[in-house]
């Protein structure tokens, strides 16, 4: 029973928090720096960077399996392509995201 009543309690005080929070809006900075466009540059980097390593692993991966057996290289190679979507995938949402917010 107190832990229900904790969590009401927790889920209550931030019910009443939160008005205050998002009351007003910070004024917008005049002739600042576009901190928005430089950390996605940075965040874009990061994603091109982390899919690039990624991708070299699997392909790396695929080609030792093949390798290895090489009758069971249609399915390694589908799987290997499979694999490549999605991770070439995170990248493009990435690349979304950063377009949605800048």
């Amino acid at each position: 029973m107190k832990k229900v009543l904790y969590t009401v309690m927790a889920l209550a005080g931030t019910m009443l928090v939160a008005p205050a929070a998002f009351a007003q809006a910070a004024a917008p900075a005049a002739g600042g720096t576009n901190w928005v466009a430089i950390s996605a540059a940075f965040g874009m980097a990061l994603a091109a960077f982390g899919g690039a390593l990624a991708q070299s692993r699997v392909a790396s991966s695929a080609c030792e399996g093949m390798a290895r057996n090489p009758g069971a290289s249609g399915a390694i190679r589908a799987a290997m392509i499979l694999g490549l979507v999605f991770i070439e995938t995170l990248a493009l949402l990435t690349l979304v995201i950063i377009f949605a917010k800048v």
